[in-house]
C-alpha cells in the first residue's frame, strides 16, 4: 500500500485537492476533520482543563480556543501535546483498516506534515500550491479572517517555497479546478506504474 501525504499552506486549495483524490477512489484520512471530531469527543476534557471556558455544551468552542491561543501562542505546544497523539491513533486505525482491505493507495491529509515530522510516515509527499496573491485573496475572503490571523497561521507553517522543495509531487491550484484535478490523475498514473522515491 502506498501512503501519500498531502500538505500545503493555508488557502492553497488542499481540501479541494483531497476531494479530487477521493473522486479518483483514494481513501482519505483528513487530520482537520479528525480534530473536529476529537473536539466533540476524547479531546473535550483535556482541552477544557488547559483552556478554561473553551468547552460549551460538551464541545470545544473553536472560536474561544483560537481567541485564547492568539492571546497566548506559547500554549500551542500544550494543545499539540494533547491533540497529536489522539490524531495519530485515529490515523493508525485508518491505515490498519485500509491495509486489511488491500487498498493500493491511501492519502493522509496533514496540514502541518513537515512541521510535525509527518514525512517519516508517508511514502510520497504531495504539496498543494498557488501564487501568493491567489492564496492571500482566498484566505482573506473567509468569514472571520483578518490579516493578523492569517499572519499568525503563516508564522506556524514552513514556507511554501520550502514545502515545494521537499515535495515528490506538486499540484498547482492556481490554474482552475479542472487543471488541478488533471494533475491529481497524473500523480496517480505515475504511482500506479511503480514509482519509487529517489534517494
Amino acid at each position: 500500500m502506498i501512503i501519500l501525504g498531502l500538505t500545503g499552506s493555508i488557502g492553497m486549495g488542499k481540501s479541494t485537492t483531497a476531494d479530487f483524490f477521493r473522486a479518483e477512489g483514494v481513501p482519505v484520512n483528513d487530520s482537520d476533520a479528525v480534530v473536529h471530531d476529537l473536539y466533540r469527543s476524547e479531546a473535550v476534557e483535556p482541552v477544557g482543563r488547559l483552556f478554561p471556558g473553551s468547552v460549551e455544551n460538551g464541545t470545544v468552542n473553536r472560536v474561544e480556543l483560537s481567541r485564547q491561543l492568539s492571546e497566548n501562542p506559547a500554549k500551542f505546544k500544550e494543545l499539540e501535546a494533547v491533540i497529536h497523539p489522539l490524531v495519530r491513533a485515529r490515523e493508525g486505525a485508518f491505515l490498519e483498516r485500509e491495509r486489511a482491505a488491500a487498498t493500493p493507495i491511501v492519502l493522509l491529509d496533514i496540514p502541518l506534515l513537515f512541521e510535525t515530522g509527518g514525512e517519516a510516515r508517508v511514502d510520497a509527499i504531495v504539496v498543494v500550491t498557488c501564487d501568493p496573491e491567489i492564496q492571500r485573496a482566498r484566505v482573506l475572503a473567509r468569514p472571520g479572517m483578518t490579516v493578523e490571523k492569517f499572519e499568525l497561521i503563516l508564522s506556524r507553517q514552513i514556507s511554501d517555497a520550502e514545502k515545494r522543495k521537499r515535495a515528490d509531487f506538486i499540484i498547482d491550484t492556481g490554474q482552475g479546478l479542472e487543471a488541478a484535478h488533471e494533475q491529481v490523475r497524473q500523480v496517480l498514473a505515475i504511482l500506479k506504474t511503480g514509482w519509487k522515491r529517489k534517494g
